[in-house]
């Protein structure tokens, strides 16, 4: 029975953790958010280079592996479907995403404007919508490699690609998802932004000639007071409010003066000194008095009187004063000639070369 209460409460115990942990994912906002922070347009650039085609552009962009965007305009809880509407006119193919929020209601979010100049060169911009990022919030993606079914555009046969999907009616791949906390949506589509591209901003359009339909503005037709000047009074654009999100971060760090406020006064500063201009007082200026001025008395000043300044003279001498002449001073003369000669050794007498009759 005890170990059965025990189960039970742990058990009890988990299930009350997993639903805080629950409540807790579903309430976190970042504290400065805005609409736009849902769908970076660099990465949607770099996914347009990527592509085969737009067919392939528009299934990048909601591939639900990628998530790309995180929009969910209509507050379903699931992340919009964004349709691809290509048009063309002459040199210009523009090509516009829209959300697609109920039923027949569409919400442009930006057009990417495919432009061919006097040179054949093909130059790209991508612009957003100007309730979603503010007036002139323009891109222009440089390329490493210029994408390949760029050429499609300016031939003969080609046909505008034209979206077949709409409320209701979606590709087998696609299935929604609930979207992120902005702030975790934008630390996962960095990961998706070419760092090989080059993204130049202007207040230059390229196209001049794009004219958006009405019935493509649904979600701000019906809140006009959620557009980017309403939501951000004194901020031009979205790089503005980027820039100024980048100030105020590096302001709010540390809490430390910035340079720029400081005012001199016209007088020298110095830095203060904690390190004491003396040295402490407790090392003493001279050396101990108990030290001996001079070496004791106790060692002799000279070398003891016991050892004698002379050898003694009672040491006997063993060693002769003259060495014993036991060598004779000639040879003998008995020695015969007609043998030859030795060599002569002083360490032995010389031997006797007679023999016995």
């Amino acid at each position: 029975m005890k170990s059965y209460s025990l189960k039970l409460f742990f058990l009890l115990l988990i299930v009350s953790f997993n639903q805080i942990s629950a409540q807790d994912v579903t309430t976190i906002e970042a504290s400065n958010t805005d609409i736009s922070d849902n769908l970076d347009l660099e990465a949607v650039a770099s996914i347009f280079g990527e592509a085969k085609d737009l067919e392939d552009f528009e299934r990048k962009l909601n591939d639900p592996d990628l998530k790309i965007s995180n929009l969910d305009l209509n507050n379903d809880g699931e992340v919009d479907y964004i349709r691809v509407i290509e048009t063309a006119s002459g040199n210009v193919h523009s090509i516009a995403l829209e959300a697609v929020i109920g039923k027949d209601q569409y919400q442009e979010i930006a057009v990417i404007d495919v432009v061919k100049d006097k040179n054949n060169k093909t130059k790209v911009q991508v612009v957003g919508n100007v309730d979603m990022y503010g007036p002139n919030y323009y891109i222009t993606p440089v390329y490493p490699i210029v994408p390949v079914f760029f050429t499609f555009f300016w031939m003969a046969t080609y046909h505008p690609w034209y979206s077949p999907w709409y409320w209701g009616y979606h590709p087998h791949y696609w299935h929604p998802w609930r979207p992120y906390p902005p702030y975790i949506y934008r630390g996962h589509v960095h990961a998706h932004v070419n760092v090989n591209i080059n993204f130049n901003r202007n207040n230059v359009r390229i196209n001049n000639n794009y004219n958006r339909r009405s019935s493509n503005n649904a979600y701000f037709s019906r809140h006009p007071d959620k557009s980017f000047n309403k939501r951000n009074p004194g901020v031009s654009n979205r790089a503005e409010l980027t820039n100024k999100r980048k100030r105020d971060i590096s302001n709010k760090a540390g809490n430390r003066p910035s340079t720029r406020d400081y005012k001199s006064t016209g007088r020298p500063v110095t830095k203060p000194s904690t390190r004491p201009n003396t040295k402490p007082s407790t090392r003493p200026s001279t050396k101990p008095s108990n030290k001996p001025n001079t070496r004791p008395d106790t060692k002799p000043n000279t070398k003891p009187s016991n050892r004698p300044s002379t050898k003694p003279s009672t040491r006997p001498s063993t060693r002769p004063a003259t060495k014993p002449s036991a060598r004779p001073s000639t040879r003998p003369a008995s020695r015969p000639s007609a043998r030859p000669g030795r060599p002569y050794s002083r360490a032995a007498a010389p031997r006797s070369s007679y023999r016995r009759r």
